[in-house]
């Protein structure tokens, strides 16, 4: 495999980082502190497929192959760890299933308000005792009413709800069917008996909303089920594995951010008569991170390849999300280290950084969850 970049996906990676560097990283800090994600870039996202990476053109995408969109998240991250989190769960969890399983009508519905630049969409799985174990723990259920599902239950560390003009659900339609027995469900967020809860205080990432949500006999018709009905384990599978190539390049983009602070800094402080960028000490960190940080895009890359091409890619995708996660962690530690107390101040961009990427080793899976799913896969192929 020849991972060169094409010319058109290096234009379009060159036209991203244009974009983040005017409208997206001078403002991390400010999102940070406030909060609130930057709608003004948002809403200039459009223009570059941003708000519809995989989504096809006629309804307002971008129609990008994995690798490009791969490239474009890894470019957001590197901006702005908040703004890039909604924007690639935007892409890849609610809008990924809708494009992929929804009916035409239910596209031509929510599709081009997802890439409108006015809506973040949302996709509702974990609850307050269903994370890494879905399959067991999900109590979110749906009942058949006439012509209607009924859902009661409750979901938890959600992405975006507050911006979504719709909430792709997980429930269980059938409690005695195992795997079987789950659906994807639309759920508008103005639904009578939905409950947005206040968006959670966080250790990182505080621009982009993590919310609480109960459903208390919430109605919505039956040809709201997304896909077949009894698909939705199988469709959540599906997303995640997709979601774990975006979280790769998430923690790619993160950990190139930290790591050009730190090169940045590494050169300009002076220790014991020279830049600390001549001691061996720090040469060692930064040759650390630069490796690590390219087998990890390399890898991601590698996963993106492998789905573009109609190819088993779950451990790959595992694997990268992984290796960039658990790599983000170490390069943004290290920044930190090589900026010494300054790392730890909020006057450099390394300690957001660094509170920022610690979700990407759970998020997605965790990497524990991740080790589960790379031994399983190789067990089985040997």
């Amino acid at each position: 495999m020849d991972f060169e970049l094409t010319q058109e996906q290096a234009m379009y990676q060159r036209a991203v980082r244009d974009f983040c560097e005017g409208e997206v990283k001078p403002y991390a800090a400010q999102v940070d502190e406030t909060g609130e994600l930057r709608w003004e870039a948002i809403q200039k996202m459009p223009m570059l497929g941003l708000t519809g990476l995989q989504v096809p053109e006629e309804y307002g995408g971008a129609g990008l192959d994995t690798v490009t969109a791969a490239i474009a998240v890894e470019e957001l991250g590197r901006a702005c760890g908040s703004t890039a989190l909604s924007v690639s769960a935007h892409n890849g969890l609610c809008c990924g299933p809708i494009t992929n399983w929804g009916t035409p009508a239910q596209k031509e519905r929510y599709l081009p308000k997802l890439t409108s630049g006015s809506h973040l969409g949302a996709l509702a799985l974990t609850e307050p005792g269903a994370g890494s174990d879905l399959a067991g723990g999900v109590r979110t259920s749906a009942v058949r009413e006439g012509d209607s599902w009924i859902i009661d239950g409750s979901k938890a560390w959600i992405t975006n709800p507050k911006y979504a003009p719709v909430i792709v659900t997980l429930v269980r339609t059938d409690k005695e069917a195992g795997t079987r027995g789950f659906s994807m469900i639309l759920v508008e967020p103005q639904t009578a008996g939905l409950t947005i809860h206040p968006p959670e205080k966080k250790m990182g990432l505080k621009g982009s909303p993590t919310q609480m949500l109960s459903y208390d006999e919430v109605r919505v018709p039956l040809d709201a089920t997304l896909g077949d009905e009894g698909r939705g384990f199988h469709q959540t599978m599906q997303t995640l594995d997709s979601g774990r190539i975006s979280i790769g390049a998430l923690s790619v983009g993160l950990a190139q951010a930290a790591f050009e602070e730190a090169v940045k800094y590494a050169r300009q402080r002076r220790a014991f008569g020279k830049p600390i960028a001549e001691h061996q000490a720090i040469q060692w960190m930064i040759a650390d991170a630069a490796l690590e940080i390219e087998a990890a895009r390399l890898m991601v890359y590698r996963a993106a390849w492998l789905k573009d091409r109609g190819r088993d890619f779950a451990r790959a995708a595992a694997m990268a999300k992984l290796m960039a996660s658990e790599t983000a962690e170490k390069v943004c530690r290290n920044a930190i280290q090589i900026h010494g107390s300054y790392g730890y101040s909020r006057e450099f961009p390394v300690e957001r950084i660094y509170r920022d990427q610690r979700l990407m080793t759970i998020g997605e899976g965790t990497s524990e969850i991740q080790r589960l799913v790379i031994a399983r896969k190789v067990l089985a192929e040997m």
